[in-house]
């Protein structure tokens, strides 16, 4: 490409980051504009609810790159700034204050939004969503103050904050409708593994119950529950999911499709706009559907896919879907896509704290979470990639090789 020749990337998370670098690493030349919303330069995101939330690990520790790499390798990183427009026909966009930047391509990286409840009281002060690190200090700062603390939502951010808000000392309550937390990813055996863990670590666990209303005067004091019990809290965190940030593309009439729908290269339907992370709704090849991830993995990985196919280096975007989740001393790594299964098989004890689940569907293994077991990560995804069969007892069986079930099922 010409050294003359302009990248947008709107968005200046993890897989924006990785993009720029990315292109910089490919051999780019040109010139590279990352903008990003915030003020300061980008950093990843899992942190926000773990270490750096716990006060355990600083802004450093969270950022994607050394303060002097943007500057090192001439990548404009414009922070405290916003695309408000795409002009998808003049291959430009617009940035807040006026500016138009003419691009020859265009990475849309920017992430998704906390859902906020629909009720009253939600925007009384003392009630938090956990996006940024603003909200990851004033978070920390109400859990060493001793709460008590209400986490609406058991889903990740739910789990994981009401983790670390109790390590740090508060009195900590989990309120979800679902009977397990984590049970609309994990299903209900795994997601009881997490309901004992936290039970155990003292949370109090409100689950299959929703909630009325929030109250308060000058800040939030009470969450009134559909059961028409009240909890006291000093704090309330809203853990229910996230919006992917599709107004610009949707505004510039690109399809949207529970995000912003790609092919397995990640260009959107606009020639030469190609979307990554949270907003991508991505053709997997593997599992031959759209997949939107909110999670870490896709936007590590996703970004210097973008970044290669925006450079002509055509490379399908076909990881196998992953994350990971660390809750006290319980750290887990699941990979897969089982959106319906039939069987869920454990591989040692769950209440040993130590073990591998596999969902099984039509015999075949969809996915597979190692909990505080390190060593087989490599052969549960050549599992998974040969869509093996094997037969479930061998799946239990500790002293059965992973590796030898990798054949199982398929055509001689």
């Amino acid at each position: 490409m010409s050294p003359e020749e302009t990248m947008v990337i709107a968005g200046a998370g993890l897989a924006g980051a990785k993009a720029a670098e990315t292109l910089r690493t490919e051999g780019f030349g040109g010139r590279i504009v990352l903008v990003g919303d915030e003020p300061v330069r980008p950093y990843e995101r899992p942190p926000l609810s773990k270490a750096y939330l716990r006060g355990e690990d600083d802004f450093d520790a969270a950022a994607v790159h050394d303060a002097d790499f943007y500057a090192k390798h001439d990548i404009e990183l414009r922070t405290s700034t916003t695309v408000t427009a795409l002009h998808p026909g003049d291959s430009e966009v617009e940035l807040d204050g006026g500016e138009q930047v003419r691009y020859e391509r265009l990475l849309l990286a920017t992430g998704a939004s906390p859902r906020r409840l629909p009720i009253a009281g939600a925007d009384l002060p003392g009630v938090y969503t956990l996006r940024n690190l603003g909200d990851a200090a004033s978070i920390r700062a109400a859990a060493t103050g001793g709460g008590p603390i209400v986490v609406i939502g058991a889903g990740w951010i739910g789990a994981e904050v009401a983790a670390s808000t109790r390590q740090l000392g508060a009195e900590v309550t989990m309120v979800d409708l679902v009977d397990v937390p984590l049970e609309r990813v994990l299903g209900p055996k795994v997601g009881a593994v997490y309901r004992d863990l936290h039970r155990n670590h003292g949370v109090n666990l409100r689950l299959g119950v929703g909630i009325e209303s929030l109250s308060g005067t000058e800040r939030v004091e009470e969450v009134h529950l559909a059961d028409g019990s009240t909890l006291p809290a000093t704090t309330v965190i809203v853990g229910v999911g996230v919006a992917p940030r599709v107004d610009l593309a949707a505004a510039a009439g690109l399809d949207i499709d529970n995000g912003v729908r790609t092919n397995q290269y990640l260009g959107t339907s606009a020639p030469q706009i190609y979307a990554a992370g949270d907003i991508a709704n991505a053709w997997h090849p593997f599992h031959e559907t759209w997949i939107r991830l909110e999670h870490w993995s896709s936007a590590l990985n996703q970004g210097p896919v973008a970044a290669k196919n925006m450079l002509g280096i055509s490379t399908p975007y076909d990881k196998v879907p992953y994350f990971f989740s660390d809750q006290y001393d319980l750290g887990m790594e699941y990979r897969g896509w089982a959106p319906g299964y039939e069987q869920v098989v454990f591989r040692g004890d769950p209440a040993s704290g130590e073990f591998i689940a596999f969902w099984l569907g039509d015999g075949v293994v969809r996915a597979a979470m190692n909990a505080n077991v390190w060593d087989q990560g490599d052969a549960l995804e050549a599992l998974l990639l040969a869509r093996a069969t094997p037969d479930p007892a061998a799946l239990a069986d500790p002293d059965t090789d992973l590796a030898a079930l990798v054949d199982a099922g398929r055509p001689a």
